[in-house]
């Protein structure tokens, strides 16, 4: 039988998106005026309206706090479109954006890089790549081990595979690397910080996270009918396997993307979608853009806490998993009726 049509966009849900949309611009702002350097709202104001003037205060501002801000903005953005997306496809409110290996083997790919002495840009590129491989190959088994009709379960557990694989390598890269400058080096990494962003490593995000998430905006009424279960797909006229190709390869992109700069930064895209999903429901027209506003808004909230807590910058990562474990335990025990 034929899923009733879902509403997206009543007033109630509009005006729901609107006050995220307006809480991201006022986290945006404040982040903006937090850390080491004080910046008085005087000098902050004038180095919006004269970037050119060379002070400190301008120099702080565009070189490392806006590149960090915006950099926040669109991992966190792309880690929750992703697992939003990758919980429909899966039918599952416990799948998060490495489900496939992604973040595994864009750990071993920097970790490599890092016993190689590469460069910063090198080691985000063996890092994307590293996520891309591991995808790839996560498809590749999931191809030949398929039985039946369940290409998501086979998908599900090449990946859990794969990433295995992939983190008995960061161990191995760990245990030969120098212990005094590449061990702490691959550590650091692997806890995940965005505090080393610029100008430079921001390029790659600026077109691979919104490309990524207009996909899988154009992508959203197959999401619903996806969420739904393959046949009931394949009955409305979905060919479920370019469909599920298509998401796959898009969230594989803005997780790696991600991944890439940021390290490994775990139970954002678990956490936020299904937050997302409480907040407008389970309609993708809306869940994305609010998995999106949130996404953003929580990153900047915790790299905010983690330059601004203690005396010594907090790695993103450990912080992110001590919110987010008990956050998600307080939603299931909350709900109590599973995902909707």
């Amino acid at each position: 039988m034929r899923q009733p049509v879902l509403h997206a966009f009543d007033r109630a849900t509009v005006l729901k998106l609107m006050l995220l949309a307006v809480s991201l611009v006022a986290i945006t702002l404040a982040s903006m005026l937090m850390g080491r350097y004080h910046i008085s709202l005087a000098a902050w104001r004038s180095s919006l309206l004269t970037p050119g003037n060379g002070d400190v205060a301008t120099l702080v501002l565009f070189r490392v706090r806006l590149p960090r801000i915006l950099g926040g903005l669109l991992i966190g953005a792309g880690l929750s479109a992703s697992g939003a997306a990758y919980q429909g496809l899966f039918r599952n409110p416990m799948v998060s954006p490495d489900i496939l290996g992604a973040s595994a083997g864009a750990g071993i790919g920097a970790a490599v890089a890092i016993l190689l002495d590469c460069s910063a840009p090198a080691i985000q590129g063996f890092s994307f790549l590293g996520g891309l491989g591991a995808v790839g190959a996560t498809c590749f088994v999931a191809g030949r081990v398929r039985r039946g009709n369940d290409p998501v379960l086979a998908m599900v557990l090449s990946g859990i595979m794969i990433a295995s694989i992939c983190e008995a390598l960061v161990s191995l890269t760990k245990t030969v690397a120098d212990p005094d400058v590449k061990l702490p080096a691959i550590t650091f990494w692997l806890m995940g910080s965005i505090s080393s962003i610029n100008n430079t490593n921001i390029a790659g995000l600026l077109f691979l996270i919104p490309a990524g998430i207009l996909v899988l905006m154009f992508m959203r009424w197959k999401l619903n009918v996806l969420s739904m279960g393959e046949e009931e797909a394949a009955s409305l006229g979905v060919d479920t396997r370019i469909a599920r190709w298509v998401v796959v390869l898009s969230a594989t992109v803005l997780t790696t993307a991600a991944v890439s700069v940021s390290g490994m930064i775990g139970w954002v895209g678990l956490v936020i979608p299904h937050l997302a999903r409480m907040i407008v429901g389970p309609n993708y027209k809306v869940l994305l853009p609010a998995s999106v506003l949130l996404g953003g808004s929580y990153m900047l909230l915790v790299d905010d806490i983690c330059r601004s807590a203690m005396a010594s910058e907090i790695p993103l990562g450990i912080l992110t998993h001590l919110i987010g474990a008990p956050f998600f335990l307080f939603l299931l025990v909350r709900t109590r009726q599973g995902w909707a």
